[in-house]
């Protein structure tokens, strides 16, 4: 039975969701003191590639599955209207070009069923790499394994995220602090999940240690998602209802791991995981270092909302822009290959830095 309680939180929840998309649209919500640590590398150009542009291959593997490119469409809304829109328009695209995608939070969805089909992307991508989405601290809040697999079928998934992102409940008014106890119910979860799970963060980044204990908790990917980009205590600082959260989420504006950092680090420590880079990355020169420095694939959520949100059209001539950047790097490197590209001297850290 729906209490009013049930009623009141799914309706807060779904205004949060419109309101996170509006800030990050409106607001300047980007990381100014830190920054993803990607310029800290450089490629070495190659003047005599001895290979054919057209012969280079981008595709790759990942949770075996086959992608068209190393990208993802990473985490970003569902649950209104707009979010519905722009989670079709995403979708759409992605199985255009094989990606794979995650949608946002689907807490919405397990609170407010009726808004279920603004994250049931399946029908618009039959063959995409699908990742369902909750926030890990919801098993400290009556969730478990029933929800999970709740958000799993709604979206037809591959891949069930679990989100962690403590910074943003702190910042967050009213938000779910209590993350006591939570790798032992984020392991139950792993163990008893039909689907792999995926931990992510949401602009903080995963260090070395978290990752490790992370796997073996019997998580199957990482996503680092470290610092650089969005900047989450800033959005949440910009919605807050009152000055002390406002206040606290421009002390933490700047908070957290650079995502370079995060994927050379657990890729020191865990030399064949599933691992996604994101946080900061903006274009396919990012993309390629991310991939250079150890990641299997990438994924960006900015700049495909922005495109998202623009047209159909903005969001074939993104994918089509991040195809010919990732390949122009691999041409001027002189690798025809994603593989080739990781297993060569080709990226350099910058001696300026």
């Amino acid at each position: 039975m729906t209490t009013n309680n049930d009623t009141s939180t799914s309706a807060q929840t779904q205004s949060r969701k419109a309101e996170h998309i509006r800030i990050c649209l409106e607001e300047d919500v980007q990381c100014h003191e830190i920054t993803n640590g990607l310029e800290r590398y450089r490629f070495t150009h190659c003047c005599l590639p001895e290979i054919d542009r057209n012969d280079i291959d981008i595709s790759t593997q990942f949770l075996g599955k086959s992608l068209g490119a190393p990208l993802l469409i990473s985490s970003m809304t569902g649950g209104t209207e707009q979010a519905a829109m722009i989670n079709r328009r995403l979708a759409e695209v992605a199985q255009v070009y094989k990606l794979a995608m995650g949608v946002g939070s689907q807490r919405v969805a397990v609170e407010k069923p009726q808004v279920a089909d603004t994250f049931a992307m399946r029908k618009y991508a039959p063959d995409v790499l699908l990742f369902a989405n909750l926030g890990a601290v919801q098993l400290n809040y009556k969730y478990g394994v029933e929800e999970c697999l709740r958000v799993v079928e709604i979206l037809e998934a591959d891949a069930l995220i679990l989100h962690l992102n403590p910074l943003q409940e702190c910042i967050q008014s009213r938000g779910d602090t209590n993350f006591h106890g939570l790798l032992d119910k984020i392991a139950d979860v792993c163990f008893k999940m039909p689907v792999p799970v995926i931990a992510k963060e949401v602009g903080n980044g995963i260090s070395a240690a978290m990752a490790e204990k992370l796997l073996a908790a019997g998580v199957a990917a990482i996503d680092v998602a470290g610092a650089g980009g969005t900047s989450w205590a800033k959005v949440e600082s910009e919605r807050a209802d009152n000055i002390l959260q406002r206040r606290l989420g421009r002390t933490f504006a700047d908070w957290g791991l650079p995502t370079a950092d995060c994927i050379t680090n657990i890729r020191a420590i865990a030399p064949d995981v599933p691992l996604i880079a994101s946080g900061g990355l903006r274009h396919g020169l990012d993309v390629a270092k991310a991939i250079a420095l150890g990641a299997d694939i990438a994924g960006l959520a900015m700049p495909f909302l922005q495109a998202a949100v623009a047209s159909e059209a903005a969001l074939v001539d993104l994918v089509e822009l991040l195809i010919a950047e990732i390949t122009t790097v691999l041409f001027c490197t002189g690798n025809a290959n994603l593989n080739q590209l990781q297993h060569s001297d080709s990226l350099v850290q910058s001696k300026a830095m």
